[in-house]
């Protein structure tokens, strides 16, 4: 077992989730540094909302635990804020009305939390929403009424289980920046699916697949290990499992590639130089190019190097 962190607030020890036979969650150890934004990143069953959901104490453990600054609990209500993946709100009440109430859940004094409501309206671009009945705003501002109802007690712990989901590209920017504001504040937990978030937002990432972590590592490392050269991205029209394997023996012996359902992804150094030879190869094996990228890894690329699989499947 690798050796504790001196600097986490957080320790997670072989912790499990069976349900009805199906291992949600895989005997997972890892620590979360104090003031670091840590990323759960995987695909949707990987087993990332089990893993919090179990941190919060929202779901008993089979097996572990999970200790907050050295003290075995399975949660705190003070000291954890979580925006769950579902938005939950009170339908008839205003967004004003929502905090006020959520903060005296939390005991806090009527002043604390009446001025904590405006300030985070006014921070999450709610301001002029104050007083509209929640159930009336649209999907991304319900997503941020969200993300300030776990903020409300202003807890030390902040966990976001795609707080992207459903978001329109400015709301995107804004929950970024929230999220950017927070960081060496609080400690901040995101799980996603969405590598480019993930990637822009946090200092470590775990990748989660069926209930494991399988590496964990800053961004930029995990990047760095997937190996030298460019990633060309290729939509290709639909042809036939035949037409496939034909174009990976042709490619396969010169590239590292790998091909799923019509996306043909290329791996290689100077691929700019060869990318006339590469087009040619796939147009004489019967495929039509609809869409081509060339790029540098991602997180995505480092998901496939170590499964074999997109993230996005």
């Amino acid at each position: 077992m690798a050796e504790s962190d001196p600097e986490a607030v957080i320790k997670i020890t072989g912790l499990r989730k069976k349900y009805r036979g199906l291992i949600a969650v895989d005997d997972i150890s890892f620590d979360i540094r104090k003031g670091e934004i840590f990323g759960l990143l995987g695909p949707n069953g990987a087993g990332k909302t089990t893993t919090i959901s179990m941190i919060c104490g929202l779901l008993s453990a089979d097996g572990g635990s999970v200790e907050f600054n050295s003290k075995r609990i399975t949660g705190s209500k003070t000291m954890i804020g979580y925006c769950p993946q579902e938005n939950i709100y009170f339908p008839k009440l205003t967004c004003h009305e929502q905090l006020v109430f959520m903060g005296s859940q939390y005991e806090l004094e009527n002043k604390v939390y009446r001025k904590r409501s405006e300030e985070l309206l006014e921070m999450l671009g709610l301001s002029g929403k104050k007083n509209v009945i929640a159930r009336k705003l649209s999907g991304g501002m319900k997503r941020r009424l969200n993300i300030a109802l776990a903020l409300i007690h202003d807890p030390s712990i902040l966990i976001l289980d795609e707080p992207e989901a459903g978001l329109d590209p400015q709301s995107r920017v804004l929950v970024r920046g929230i999220i950017k504001a927070f960081a060496r504040e609080k400690t901040i937990i995101l799980t996603s699916h969405n590598m480019d978030e993930v990637d822009r937002l946090a200092d470590r990432v775990a990748i989660m697949d069926k209930g494991r972590i399988m590496v964990i590592d800053t961004p930029q490392n995990l990047k760095n290990s997937v190996g030298e050269g460019d990633i060309l991205e290729i939509e290709l029209s639909l042809a036939g499992e035949d037409s496939s394997k034909k174009l990976l023996e042709r490619i396969g012996n010169e590239y590292s590639t790998i091909i799923k359902d019509n996306i043909l992804i290329i791996k290689a150094v100077n691929l700019v130089s060869r990318i006339h030879e590469i087009t040619e190869l796939i147009k004489n094996s019967g495929f039509e190019i609809k869409e081509m990228k060339l790029r540098e890894n991602t997180l995505e690329d480092v998901f496939i190097h170590l499964t074999g699989k997109m993230l996005r499947q």
